[in-house]
């Protein structure tokens, strides 16, 4: 990783399909509409042949190029975690040290969004990375969890949260619904008993960022 960088805030998941990518792009769309300057990468990315990455969709999002957002030897035709995918494809094995360096900010960069692969302990590389060796890595400057707003959510933002004691975190419930009597009850609880705070909105999450 060169030069002193933008802050860093890395996009973490309690699990896959979690929505990370939805939420770093409209993170980042909703930045920029309020000038500030924002990039995203992504380190590696696995994805089914033919399908739009989430390079594709973070470079959207920020007027960057798929090939900026994740480097194309990083990009790997195969629905599963990075390292197991770079074997199944012969391709070489993926360290974290590798990943910081190729991990390059624009220097008029205010904001870096960095959305790792994966849930918060999903192992990405072969030396067992996970998302919270690399926030570690970079030094982040906030950790975005982002969880699912239903059944389950108690238990995984706890357990993802003990993993990330140390960073400053903000819960996001993805896909949160006000009319859904759970996701509000699930929002009550979380909001009275957790220290972290807990947003259901994007607005909220940048307002957080930024002030």
């Amino acid at each position: 990783m060169t030069g002193a960088g933008p802050r860093v805030v890395v996009i973490a998941g309690t699990a896959t399909e979690i929505g990370k990518t939805w939420v770093t792009c409209r993170l980042a769309e909703c930045l920029c509409a309020q000038g500030v300057r924002v990039a995203a990468r992504k380190p590696a990315q696995s994805f089914n042949p033919g399908a739009t990455t989430d390079a594709d969709l973070l470079a959207r999002a920020t007027g960057d190029t798929p090939e900026q957002v994740c480097p194309p030897h990083r990009w790997y035709e195969a629905a599963m975690a990075p390292f197991m995918a770079a074997d199944l494809l012969g391709r070489a094995p993926v360290l974290l040290d590798h990943l910081l360096d190729e991990l390059v900010w624009p220097p008029e960069v205010h904001i870096g969004l960095l959305e790792p692969a994966g849930g918060v302990r999903s192992p990405i590389t072969h030396d067992n990375a996970d998302t919270v060796d690399l926030a570690r890595a970079v030094a982040a400057h906030h950790v975005v969890l982002v969880a699912d707003a239903g059944l389950g959510t108690l238990n995984a933002v706890r357990l993802s949260l003990d993993s990330l004691e140390g960073f400053d975190v903000t819960v996001f419930l993805n896909r949160y619904d006000a009319t859904d009597e759970l996701h509000r009850r699930n929002h009550t609880w979380l909001d009275a008993n957790l220290a972290e705070p807990v947003v259901t909105s994007v607005a909220d999450l940048a307002l957080r960022l930024t002030t």
